[in-house]
């Protein structure tokens, strides 16, 4: 090899290490500076809370982020940070002052923001401290309750709008004894759907502010399926349908009767209301691997696939006009999903148009203390 090669390559050499050292000496330069910034036990304090902690640096860098701050996607460990959270944190240098501001925060390759809480104060020239909550459920359950109402709202103003026209026609036919019978009993019927729909309303909004059932007991499940049928036997029999309990075990379940029992029943009509005449529905209890089922089977018009996914939402209808006609509110298997959940457990729905429909009701079967 030529001395000129040897000369070049200790000269690489040389340089290399130099630039080497010299990276080397800055990242440890960066780290004592940021060591500085945020002290260990302020990194310690920071690190137990359970929101998202980050300390901003002027250049739109994080100089410390807790754990819940990168799982919100507001920062890395590395110091990047979320535009928008910079963007706060520049304002409010800007303003000398700390700002609060909702933000929507991109993760991955999920294409649905989550949306969360931020609370930005300045700490001196050089640093903001900002505080990040995941706002995300707060919101869903805020626009629940606005839809929730705009609903209720729209569902009670068709029985209230109903009975004042039949008032109007009563009176202005109050000499045709006729007339005053055939509207009579129309205004009958619109006020039990008020009274069902009031007396529903009332009762998923008790059912959506707890959490667990309070006021629980040791049931006897075939018992509790028993109650439910026998208190929609008049409605069946009046359409000719045939009810048919097929209990094939008998389990003990925890829970509160008057909610189960309302639960079985709300799927018990439905699959009277919705079944042609003189077909049956069948109730069947079972258990197996510490599971209590209760399923409820119709042959009736059945659900369609798009419907089926939604048919637990509250006031949804997959068949709006049938349910006009029977009465329905839309209410009743949201009632049935809630009351299971308060139970811990679950429903679940098999349809099939022109064949039928059978719910599924499942719990955990009780076991007595040892």
């Amino acid at each position: 090899m030529s001395p000129e090669v040897w000369i070049a390559a200790l000269v690489g050499l040389v340089i290399g290490v130099g630039v080497t050292a010299a990276l080397q000496y800055f990242r440890t330069q960066e780290v004592i500076q940021e060591n500085t910034l945020v002290p260990h036990r302020t990194r310690q304090l920071m690190g137990v809370l359970q929101a998202g902690a980050v300390v901003i640096r002027r250049d739109r860098r994080s100089a410390f982020s807790n754990q819940m701050a990168a799982a919100l996607g507001v920062s890395r460990p590395d110091g990047a940070l979320n535009s928008d959270l910079a963007d706060l944190a520049e304002e409010a240098w800007r303003r000398g002052e700390a700002i609060e501001s909702e933000i929507a925060v991109q993760r991955g390759v999920l294409r649905t923001p989550r949306f969360v809480h931020a609370r930005v104060t300045p700490v001196d020239d050089e640093l903001c401290l900002a505080l990040v909550n995941d706002n995300t459920e707060s919101r869903a359950a805020e626009q629940s309750r606005r839809e929730f109402a705009v609903n209720v709202s729209h569902e009670l103003k068709t029985p209230i709008g109903a009975i004042s026209l039949l008032a109007e026609t009563i009176e202005e036919a109050y000499d045709d004894p006729e007339m005053v019978r055939k509207f009579s009993k129309k205004m009958r019927k619109e006020a039990r759907r008020l009274t069902k729909l009031i007396q529903e309303i009332i009762e998923i909004t008790r059912l959506q502010s707890g959490g667990s059932v309070a006021d629980q007991e040791e049931l006897h499940l075939d018992g509790v399926v028993h109650e439910a049928v026998e208190a929609a036997r008049v409605m069946a029999e009046a359409k000719g349908i045939r009810l048919v309990t097929d209990v094939r075990a008998h389990p003990s379940v925890y829970g509160d009767r008057d909610l189960l029992v309302m639960a079985f029943r709300n799927l018990v009509d439905n699959a009277v209301q919705y079944s042609d005449e003189g077909s049956p529905v069948t109730v069947s209890v079972d258990a197996r691997d510490g599971v209590a089922s209760v399923a409820v089977i119709d042959r009736g018009i059945g659900i369609d696939s798009a419907d089926a996914e939604r048919i637990f939402e509250r006031f949804y209808r997959a068949d709006p006009a049938r349910a006009r006609d029977t009465g329905g509110t839309g209410l009743g298997l949201s009632i049935v999903k809630h009351i299971a959940l308060q139970h811990a457990g679950s429903v679940a729905l098999w349809s099939e148009p022109g064949v039928g429909s059978t719910f599924t009701f499942k719990l955990a079967v009780h076991q007595e203390a040892s």
